[in-house]
């Protein structure tokens, strides 16, 4: 199911919720598609773009060590993120991406398009790992529509 951000606000606010997201690898793109509709404001408060590692750790509270051991791009980054995104913004639901765009791999050989999907809410935290094929833009956009996706579904149940 594809979720467009129109789709997400009206669900959002007919629940009464608001999202917060963390983004790395789509460096603001998911809330820029959150703001361009009208009315937005009534469901999102903000978002946090984290590219580096030290914005990760100094703004998000990701432990250095899990930079450190398991890398940005891994499921424990995708979770802090999304957990210091919740707290910082007192949403309802916080979702982080993690990933690696491309257009090559990653140092430590993960492949092109990898991509960890965090999210924390009430209900607890999760996360999502993503093989998305296709260029930077298009892996960056499925990113997004994930997101947007994750967020709609999880809310059903908020």
């Amino acid at each position: 199911m594809s979720v467009t951000a129109e789709q997400l606000i009206d669900l959002l606010r007919s629940r009464g919720l608001k999202c917060s997201f963390a983004e790395s690898l789509t460096g603001g793109m998911i809330a820029c598609g959150i703001v361009d509709v009208p009315g937005a404001s009534d469901v999102f408060d903000g978002s946090i773009v984290s590219y580096s590692d030290r914005f990760k750790i100094d703004v998000l509270g990701v432990p250095e060590d899990v930079i450190r051991e398991k890398t940005a791009v891994s499921s424990e980054c995708a979770l802090a993120m999304a957990k210091g995104a919740l707290r910082l913004s007192g949403a309802d639901i916080a979702v982080s991406v993690t990933g690696y765009a491309g257009p090559g791999d990653g140092e430590d050989g993960t492949p092109c398009g990898t991509v960890y999907i965090g999210y924390a809410d009430k209900n607890g935290t999760g996360f999502v790992k993503k093989l998305f094929e296709g260029s930077r833009e298009e892996v960056r956009k499925y990113t997004q529509s994930f997101s947007y996706e994750l967020v709609y579904n999880r809310s059903a149940d908020l």
